[in-house]
């Protein structure tokens, strides 16, 4: 491996290369036995992925696994196993911004959700009512995926929502809002390469920010 002076070392996720955060010693920074990695250091979103995954660049993945800070833990498996991190650079790539709104939480909500695929964008503003600002978040995300026509294509779906990205990518048991959550994950089945990238609000993310302004504009709207 090798190692810069901005707290991130040269590692191996599969075929390819990336930067993986380390602390002050050098070793891999572990959240429940995720690394935080990026395949580029400049981009603006950052994955977690298994510890178990990364290897030095001298390496090919199932010779050595990297050495971490911390023992393997036992993870919970996302609702979609084949989610991985995606290559930022794919041309193919459907990618959704999506983002929900509320006035009151409960109160008038909105959802904002930008499409893009190659040089073509779309843009939804809707009004949904009276509801919260996670069910604002979920609907947002679903009506997304929703308007992916052809479902063979890779998705990536980027939202700012904790609590959304809990419950479809880390497994969380949804105590609220279960039938909402049960139909996303079904429509989640129909993608063969379905990604969710979780991505920091209000952080200069340029789809992300536009999706805020839809999904706040559309509260105003009559539903």
């Amino acid at each position: 491996m090798t190692k810069d002076d901005s707290g991130w070392i040269r590692m191996r996720f599969k075929q390819n290369k990336v930067w993986v955060a380390v602390d002050s010693d050098g070793k891999i920074l572990s959240n429940n036995g995720k690394a935080l990695i990026k395949y580029q250091k400049e981009q603006d979103y950052e994955y977690r992925v298994h510890e178990t995954d990364l290897f030095p660049l001298n390496t090919e993945p199932g010779e050595a696994p990297a050495k971490t800070s911390r023992k393997p833990r036992e993870i919970r498996k996302a609702i979609n196993p084949s989610i991985s991190p995606p290559d930022p650079e794919d041309p193919n790539c459907i990618r959704i911004y999506a983002d929900g709104a509320s006035s009151g939480n409960p109160g008038p909500s909105g959802i904002g959700v930008l499409l893009r695929y190659r040089e073509h964008e779309r843009e939804i503003s809707r009004n949904i009512g009276l509801g919260t600002n996670n069910i604002a978040e979920l609907e947002a995300i679903r009506t997304g995926l929703l308007e992916v026509k052809n479902p063979d294509l890779p998705v990536r779906i980027y939202t700012d929502s904790g609590y959304a990205y809990g419950l479809l990518v880390l497994g969380w048991k949804a105590k609220k809002n279960t039938e909402l959550v049960s139909d996303i994950r079904i429509l989640m089945k129909r993608f063969k390469n379905l990604v969710f990238i979780k991505v920091k609000g209000h952080s200069g993310i340029e789809g992300n920010e536009r999706a805020d302004k839809l999904a706040t504009s559309a509260i105003l709207q009559k539903a």
